[in-house]
Parts: C-alpha cells; structure tokens; sequence
C-alpha cells in the first residue's frame, strides 16, 4: 500500500495525462517508459523512481519539483521541519526533502538531497530546459556530470550551472552524497 503522498503523487500523474488528451501509449513514447509501468504508476501499484520521475517531467516540460508541489496539501510562508515533505526513491534508496517548497509569487526553492553509496541516477532531459541551479554539498562526493562535463565534488563545494542537456549522479561504492539543490 503506498503512503499518502505516493497516492497523490499516482492520481495526479494520472490527471496531468488526461490534461494533455493523452493515452497511456502516446506517453509511452514522449516519456521512454512503457505502457505497463505508467499504467501501474497512475494505478498506485508502484511508486515511481527518480528516474521514471525525470522522464515523466521531462514530457511535461515541469520541473519534478513543481510535480511534487501539485501533491502537496498547502503553502506556508514558514516550513517547520516536521512539514518538510520527503520523498525516497524506492530503487535506489536516494531520498529528496522539500526544504523550501516551490509557491506562487516566489521563484526559487531549495531541495536537501541524500544519495547513498554506490547510486547512479541519470536524466536524459531537463524537466526546465534553461533553469538555474545551485548544488551545495554538505558532506560525502559525487560526481555531476552536466551536459557531457563530468565534476567532482566533496564537501564544500558549489556547483552552479543552468540545466540544458542531460545530467548524471554518481557516487561511490563506498561513500554517498549530501547536498543542497536550489532551483530558480
């Protein structure tokens, strides 16, 4: 059975479908993923990955954070932590929280990410060709390869780019990632 914000998440997958005048086929082929798996991910059969996410984003042209505000219940101007909505790849084990979530009126948002060792997410498409970000680390290394680039980071370090192409995450088989991602 999946959670709460799970079964938002597979009812408005479903609604951003039907918004489009979509079949299931026709979004198998804008997204890359099958018919079977979209079916059971609008059905709540399954929670979809990161990358399943990425793909499905990337054919709606919407940032996967904006998708993830569409399920969330309310904005506030303050976000206490327990309120802060946490989302956890159910393949990999990489987990997303919503620090400060993405609201009308406001143009940036700020995303604290975990990935653990050994992970591997690939994007073959920007959900927002062109947007900003800022990615933090707090502590681990990860390799981001943005547009072909590869660049290592450890603890400390800021990489800021504007997303175009494709993107890779990568950690080690022995060390995973914290980081900050903020988005404008």
């Amino acid at each position: 059975m999946l959670d709460d914000l799970s079964h938002r998440l597979s009812l408005r997958l479903k609604e951003l479908r039907q918004g489009r005048g979509w079949s299931l086929d026709q979004l198998a082929a804008q997204s890359g993923l099958s018919r079977a798996t979209l079916s059971r991910m609008e059905k709540g059969e399954v929670s979809p990955t990161a990358e399943s996410l990425g793909r499905l984003c990337a054919a709606y042209g919407l940032p996967m954070s904006r998708l993830m505000m569409m399920v969330e219940e309310t904005f506030a101007p303050k976000v206490p932590y327990e309120r802060q909505t946490e989302w956890t790849d159910p393949e990999t084990g990489y987990t997303r929280r919503s620090v400060s979530p993405p609201a009308g009126g406001l143009s940036g948002e700020v995303l604290e990410c975990h990935l653990p060792p050994g992970t591997r997410i690939a994007y073959d498409a920007p959900p927002k060709p062109g947007q900003e970000h800022h990615l933090i680390m707090l502590d681990g290394a990860l390799t981001l390869t943005v547009d072909g680039v590869p660049h290592a980071l450890s603890g400390g370090d800021c990489l800021r780019y504007h997303l175009s192409g494709t993107t890779e995450f990568v950690t080690a088989p022995g060390r995973g990632a914290r980081y900050m991602l903020v988005l404008i």
